[in-house]
């Protein structure tokens, strides 16, 4: 595996993570009453954490299924732009591995309160 990232992919997770926690914060900041009074339906709010989260795999998802459409494209010599189909693959290979440790630290988070005693 080699330790080159490109900056461009590198920006844009920045860019990314950076919403998310803009994000993560208003929705801390309208704290749970906000939640509540808004009405305690079924579905999703929007800027909640299930959302946020909703969201976050679906952007991982679609830059894997992009990749997988460039390589594809590469496979067939169809590829006009080795350089793109390149930091494009990078770019989804970074995500993915953001996303994981996100999943790593959410299921500490779980095992920790589970551990605690009541």
């Amino acid at each position: 595996m080699s330790g080159f990232l490109p900056v461009e992919a590198l920006s844009g997770l920045s860019q990314q993570a950076q919403s998310m926690v803009a994000a993560a914060n208003a929705q801390s900041l309208q704290g749970p009453a906000s939640v509540m009074a808004s009405g305690t339906s079924a579905n999703p709010v929007a800027g909640s954490f299930g959302q946020l989260v909703s969201d976050g795999l679906s952007q991982v998802n679609n830059q894997l299924i992009g990749s997988q459409v460039d390589l594809q494209k590469l496979a067939m010599g169809d590829a006009q732009n080795l350089h793109q189909i390149m930091i494009n693959l990078e770019e989804s290979r970074v995500s993915f591995q953001l996303m994981m440790q996100v999943r790593s630290r959410l299921l500490e988070a779980y095992q920790d309160i589970m551990k605690m005693p009541i």
